[in-house]
């Protein structure tokens, strides 16, 4: 059995990536990517290599369930274990996936650069970030140098009016933090909802089987629209999957 080095020296050269830790596999990309080097036909423009969330973790995880449906892979996907970036349970999926991976790989050449159409290969190196939790740290140790510093009013430190007046900006920001988290977080939910929608809609449109249905035309039109003053990229598209930036 591969060690946890081996693995990585394997993926690294594999995917042309910089991993230097096993739990950054809890984003999903690398395994949807190493089972594209096997069968070349895995849609990547739909694997975020830059995800951060825990949600565009799952996007990933579901990107890869689809292909072990299609491809009649059997083999369970604990993503809820996988997404939280555990060095254990990441360890023996990808070991698992090195075993299918030396058992299937045909030895064709694979340009994983040109598969990833040049899609950033940063992934999160310890857990998904929490909604809001940096910023909300961030504003917490604002308000405590705020003790810390001469009043613009000019009183001193001992002075109980500059200490009133701090005590009263830190409860402020401390309330702004707790709404600014709950928007965060609203707006985090609707954002996935709306990205199971988006894949739903993919896989119908790019079904070979599947009629034209003008209903998901429709859908898909609404979701890709855009306000007034969005800049469209260049080359005519609205926006690439893998630089959406939420």
């Amino acid at each position: 059995m591969a060690s946890r080095a081996e693995l990585l020296a394997w993926l690294n050269d594999l995917l042309k990536i910089n991993y230097t830790k096993i739990e950054q596999c809890g984003t999903g990309a690398a395994y949807c990517q190493i089972i594209d080097s096997i069968y070349g036909d895995l849609p990547m423009s739909r694997v975020k290599f830059g995800a951060k969330h825990e949600y565009e973790f799952i996007a990933n995880f579901k990107v890869l369930q689809n292909v072990f449906k299609a491809k009649q892979i059997d083999k369970p996907i604990p993503v809820e274990k996988l997404v939280k970036c555990k060095m254990q349970d990441n360890l023996e999926f990808l070991q698992w996936v090195k075993r299918f991976w030396d058992q299937n790989y045909g030895g064709q050449g694979y340009d994983a650069n040109a598969r990833r159409k040049g899609a950033p290969d940063i992934p999160a190196t310890v857990a998904p970030l929490s909604t809001g939790g940096s910023r909300t740290g961030g504003l917490n140790v604002g308000g405590s140098r705020a003790g810390g510093r001469t009043p613009i009013s000019g009183h001193r430190s001992g002075s109980t009016q500059p200490n009133e007046a701090v005590q009263h900006l830190t409860a402020q920001l401390k309330e702004m933090s707790g709404h600014l988290e709950g928007l965060e977080k609203e707006r985090d939910f609707y954002f996935e909802k709306l990205r199971e929608i988006e894949i739903l809609v993919q896989e119908q449109l790019e079904s070979e089987n599947a009629p034209d249905d003008p209903t998901f035309r429709k859908i898909q039109a609404i979701l890709y629209s855009t306000e007034d003053g969005f800049e469209v990229p260049e080359g005519g598209a609205v926006v690439d999957e893998e630089e959406e930036t939420f």
